[in-house]
């Protein structure tokens, strides 16, 4: 599992955060994307890394500007993670 996380500039509202979630969505297989528009970034977990030009390709054409793009490999936390190891 991979966790990007990726800068996001324009989004002003709940809907720019929609806006952005449904573009990743509709562009990827993500198995989780939240956007922050506070935050001013975008989360998504994927099985798969995510091609930087590709994201920021699905995110600038919804008028909204990627400023950062980091994807690094993700361990899910719970109660039993340390079982994992």
């Amino acid at each position: 599992m991979y966790q990007t996380t990726v800068g996001v500039d324009g989004m002003m509202c709940g809907m720019c955060e929609a806006h952005v979630n449904d573009a990743v969505r509709k562009a990827f297989p993500v198995k989780k994307v939240t956007s922050s528009h506070g935050r001013g970034q975008t989360i998504i977990l994927s099985e798969q890394a995510l091609d930087e030009q590709a994201v920021r390709s699905a995110i600038n054409a919804t008028g909204y500007t990627v400023t950062s793009f980091q994807c690094v490999p993700h361990e899910k936390k719970g109660l039993f993670s340390f079982l994992r190891r």
